[in-house]
């Protein structure tokens, strides 16, 4: 068995109070024998005020969060999938970049976030992720102590062109970090995050922002993980930020993709 952490977090609008909650996170995960840490999408900085936000969008090798959490991970010896941080770009945009570090405090993976959140809510909310933020440009797999592991962000839970990716690159686990709106995690989260990991016969970890955040906005909570049959794990509620600690059983994997071989059974689909 293989023991991870999800970090539930409410992110505001002061990354250093934000990377605090991070940094302990990783030390408090080590303490309870997890060998990989997850948080969630914006973990360093939730702002919908781009130009207040904006001052503490920086380069990558600039970014005193990025530099603090890969710092703890190195003290604890253990690896962090960071959900994902804005970053930004040599071209002037911004990224919704996730990151993987490992147990040496190196960076050894970068996602950058595909698709973009635009749309109008019945609520009347508004979210334009494209005004400020360049897609990435595709799938990223990376070799981590608990298998290989594909990256997502958010949104990308809608599309399952990426899962298939995955899952025909026969990864492990996948992680789905996220900030959820209220509305739609009622409606969607739950069946998606489940759906997604069938597809791939994989787990799904997805640790996920909650509650009422700094900026106005609130979101949906539920980090999960779920296994490759699709067996919800962990669920940990929607009511507020903390950790929670689940254990993978590697032999599952392949128990599941034994009896249900959908990713070998695959056949092209002319359109």
């Amino acid at each position: 068995m293989k023991r991870i952490a999800l970090l539930q977090m409410t992110s505001g609008v002061d990354p250093a109070v934000n990377g605090d909650a991070m940094v302990s996170a990783v030390f408090a995960a080590e303490m309870g024998g997890a060998s990989m840490l997850f948080t969630p999408e914006m973990s360093a900085l939730l702002d919908r005020n781009r130009e207040r936000g904006g001052a503490h969008v920086l380069p990558e090798e600039q970014n005193p969060v990025l530099d603090a959490v890969r710092s703890a991970a190195a003290k604890a010896g253990i690896w962090v999938a960071i959900g994902s941080m804005a970053v930004l770009r040599d071209d002037g945009r911004w990224a919704n970049r996730a990151f993987v570090i490992d147990g040496s405090g190196a960076v050894v993976a970068r996602y950058d976030k595909i698709h973009m959140f635009d749309v109008d809510l019945a609520t009347g909310e508004s979210w334009r992720e494209s005004n400020a933020y360049a897609p990435g440009s595709g799938p990223v797999v990376v070799e981590t102590p608990l298998g290989r592991l594909g990256l997502t962000v958010c949104y990308d839970l809608r599309f399952p062109a990426l899962f298939e990716a995955y899952g025909r690159a026969g990864v492990d686990l996948i992680a789905i970090p996220a900030a959820f709106t209220v509305p739609t995690g009622q409606a969607h989260w739950h069946v998606l995050q489940r759906a997604r990991a069938i597809e791939a016969t994989a787990y799904v970890i997805a640790a996920a922002q909650v509650g009422k955040h700094a900026d106005g906005r609130e979101t949906f909570g539920h980090s999960l993980v779920i296994d490759p049959w699709g067996e919800v794990l962990l669920d940990m509620g929607g009511e507020a930020a903390g950790m929670a600690f689940a254990e993978l059983d590697p032999a599952r994997i392949a128990a599941v993709r034994a009896q249900v071989p959908c990713l070998a059974n695959k056949r092209a689909i002319a359109t």
